[in-house]
């Protein structure tokens, strides 16, 4: 297909409130020998947007200055040594950075096809949290069919899906989350018990809930003030994975005894560091193990909101205000 010279995108004009979020035209990003050039049909809004918006999660050496870490839609160029794709296939995609825009550049490590069925919106609502839950849950965190975990944030986009695929592999799901409705929303999903953490001490709620065992994984992606009541909630030999520190990454007078005494894995990550090949396994092992259950028509993604790319702004706002169950994704064209 014939390529426009220009493309419009979003930029953050300095960092701050969602109001420095402004419509731009910029040149195309130009792909990578292992890269594909995607035309963007949707793509997802996703807390280290936020965070990179307010200056405070800058984006790694080489990547794309613009915002956006997952796209869906239609292959239109090929790096020199792009493999596996074709011009005319309908990918979407963990970026570097750069999907709040027309046209964005992923490496082919990182693409993965539409699911049967799906639209623009709903692939492109994949990536991020199926990279972030499996690379952690799964990964990182071992969770295996027939064990208890604990889901903090069960209603972001990131707590939808682990509840969802950590029900669909045969564990049984515990979530927090802050008000009746949105508990209730948990349990649609598949958790099998939801903590409104406003009003109930989720700690005290797992000793009940697990007949005082503890759960097996807790991924948590609130930090600081969970910490030591994590510890508590974790079974003999659990694991507590950290993915993000909403309320901060201090913990004030821990007490590591428990660490020892139960044998328990504390471990965290990041995504957005990872190389090419290190976030292609997670791709191969979503692609063999997860697209297969979204094909069938399961643990499909909750998309609460989307916007026209130039209302990003309106986006961030409902971002920051937690009011949303599951996603919120961005429209092209």
């Amino acid at each position: 297909m014939s390529l426009p010279q220009s493309m419009t995108h979003i930029q953050a004009d300095g960092a701050g409130a969602p109001d420095v979020l402004k419509r731009a035209t910029g040149p195309l990003p130009v792909p990578a020998a292992d890269e594909v050039l995607i035309r963007v049909e949707a793509a997802g809004v996703n807390r280290p947007d936020v965070a990179q918006r307010q200056g405070s999660y800058p984006p790694p050496p080489g990547a794309s200055l613009l915002l956006g870490l997952e796209v869906a839609g239609e292959v239109v160029a090929l790096g020199a040594n792009a493999t596996g794709y074709a011009i005319g296939d309908k990918v979407c995609a963990l970026t570097n950075g750069g999907g709040y825009a027309e046209f964005c550049t992923a490496p082919t490590a990182q693409c993965l096809p539409w699911p049967k069925g799906y639209d623009a919106v709903r692939a492109a609502a994949l990536p991020e949290t199926s990279f972030t839950v499996w690379a952690n849950l799964f990964m990182a965190g071992r969770l295996a069919a027939g064990e208890k975990t604990l889901i903090h944030g069960g209603t972001s986009g990131i707590g939808v899906t682990a509840i969802q695929l950590a029900h669909e592999f045969g564990a049984t799901v515990y979530a927090t989350a802050g008000s009746d409705e949105k508990c209730a929303a948990c349990i649609r999903f598949g958790a099998d018990g939801a903590i409104n953490y406003r009003t109930h001490d989720f700690g005290a709620e797992i000793r009940t809930l697990t007949a005082g065992k503890g759960v097996d994984v807790i991924l948590d992606m609130v930090g600081g003030p969970y910490m030591q009541r994590d510890i508590r909630s974790l079974a003999m030999d659990g694991r507590l994975v950290l993915i993000a520190f909403l309320e901060g990454s201090v913990a004030q007078s821990f007490d590591f005894l428990q660490i020892m005494t139960k044998r328990l894995t504390v471990t965290g990550s990041t995504m957005r560091p990872r190389t090419t090949a290190q976030k292609g396994v997670i791709a191969a092992q979503l692609r063999d193990k997860v697209w297969p259950v979204l094909d069938a028509g399961r643990c499909a993604p909750v998309i609460h909101a989307t916007f026209p790319l130039a209302q990003a702004a309106e986006a961030h706002r409902l971002m920051e205000s937690s009011q949303h169950i599951g996603k919120i994704m961005l429209t092209l064209g």
